[in-house]
Parts: structure tokens; C-alpha cells; sequence
């Protein structure tokens, strides 16, 4: 696993040849011969329109036929090739959904929009600053002209979901959809500052199903004594 946001063939191409020379070393000094070489994930998906994602359809037998060249150059036992592409096919699937409790103006000129979630359901933003693009729901056909931040109610300077985006008019009530959120929201969120979780919702073919209670206060005390 080489990273989480690598969209560069040539980047897994030269991890499977270093995990194959490994693996020959190993074999040289060992006697060791694998049975599984796991080659990880990481694959690049799209968050931005600056993102280029891997086409894995393409990208994944090309990638097994090199491991599969290498294996047999070292004269090497075939071992059983595993690739984990679970968070390029979640990511794109998960979307966020935020109402929007506030609108501010700042002395600097900066248009603030304010949300009812923030870095305890999504911290990557504040950990790397990590980018995402969003849409108001309920103002799909209207316009995206002016100019956004979307800040997060946990009252931390670092809470800023999106640093800057054009959006139609906000305003309070309004319905924030941050896109590409499938692959780590949930399973990084917390209860900073004591905020309960929300619930996540599976949809399909206009069917929807709640797979993940959302959380009470209740909730959040539980454990404590």
C-alpha cells in the first residue's frame, strides 16, 4: 500500500517490482517461497477535477501481467496475487449531506457558510487537507456564482471542510452534498466535543435503507460512570 491518492501507474508498477525482488531475496538467503504477495490498494480516485483516476479496468491486468513477467525473470513460484481496490470503489459511492445552519460575511471579504457537521464526521481536510467538491442539493439547476468556505460547528480554527467553492446563493436550511466520502468518513469520524454520529444510508435504484443507527445523546454517556 503505497498511498491512498497515487494516480501514477508508474508508482504500483515499481512497488510490484520491489515486492518481487524482495520476494527473490527472501527465496536467496530463506529458502522462503510466498504464497501470497499482496499488493495492497491505494489506487487515485477523483475528489476534484484536478483528479485523473486510474482506469482499473485497464490498469489492473496490466499490472498483474507485470507482477507476472517479474516472478518468472526471477525464476520464482507463481504465488496467489491479491489487490485491494475496496476504497476506489467506495469513495465515489459515499456522499455527505449537511444543512446549513449559518451565513457570515467576514470583515476580509471571506463568505462563510456555515454546516451542522465538520471535522468529527470528516477530519481529513484538517489532518492533510485533503480536498472535496460539493453541491447544494436543493439548488442543483441554479447557478454556482458565488464564492464559499464550509466551516464545521466543532469551533476549531482547522474546521474547514471545503476552503474555497462556488455555490449558488446559500442560506440557512439550505442542504450542503460533499461528494467522494465513501471510503473514509465513517470510519475515521469521532465524537469530538462530544458530537454524535450520523447515520449512514445505503441507496439504490430509489430504495434506501438505514445501515448505521444515527447516534443520540444517550448514545454518547453510555460508557459513562
Amino acid at each position: 500500500h503505497i498511498g491512498s491518492q497515487i494516480t501514477e501507474e508508474s508508482s504500483f508498477f515499481k512497488g510490484a517490482e520491489l515486492m518481487c525482488a524482495y520476494l527473490k531475496a527472501l527465496n536467496e538467503q530463506f529458502g522462503f517461497v510466498a504464497q501470497v504477495l499482496n499488493m495492497g490498494g491505494g489506487f487515485g480516485v477523483y475528489y476534484t477535477e484536478e483528479d485523473t483516476a486510474l482506469n482499473l479496468q485497464v490498469f489492473l491486468p496490466a499490472l498483474v501481467t507485470f507482477v507476472e513477467a517479474q516472478i518468472t525473470t526471477l525464476e520464482l513460484t507463481m504465488p496467489k496475487l491479491v489487490i485491494e481496490p475496496g476504497r476506489s470503489m467506495v469513495a465515489n459511492a459515499g456522499t455527505t449531506l449537511y444543512q446549513v445552519g449559518a451565513v457570515k460575511n467576514t470583515a476580509g471579504g471571506k463568505c462563510y457558510a456555515f454546516i451542522d457537521g465538520g471535522m468529527t464526521d470528516n477530519p481529513r481536510p484538517a489532518l492533510y487537507d485533503a480536498v472535496y467538491e460539493a453541491a447544494v442539493a436543493n439548488k442543483m439547476n441554479m447557478t454556482a456564482s458565488n464564492l464559499y468556505a464550509i466551516g464545521g460547528k466543532c469551533c476549531e480554527s482547522g474546521d474547514v471542510l471545503i476552503e474555497a467553492i462556488k455555490l449558488p446563493s446559500v442560506e440557512r436550511g439550505d442542504v450542503l452534498a460533499v461528494a467522494s466520502t465513501g471510503a473514509y468518513n465513517y470510519s475515521m469520524s469521532s465524537h469530538y466535543n462530544r458530537n454524535c454520529k450520523p447515520a449512514v444510508i445505503w441507496v439504490l435504484d430509489g430504495n434506501a435503507r438505514v445501515v448505521v443507527k444515527r447516534e443520540t445523546y444517550e448514545d454518547l454517556i453510555r460508557y459513562d460512570v
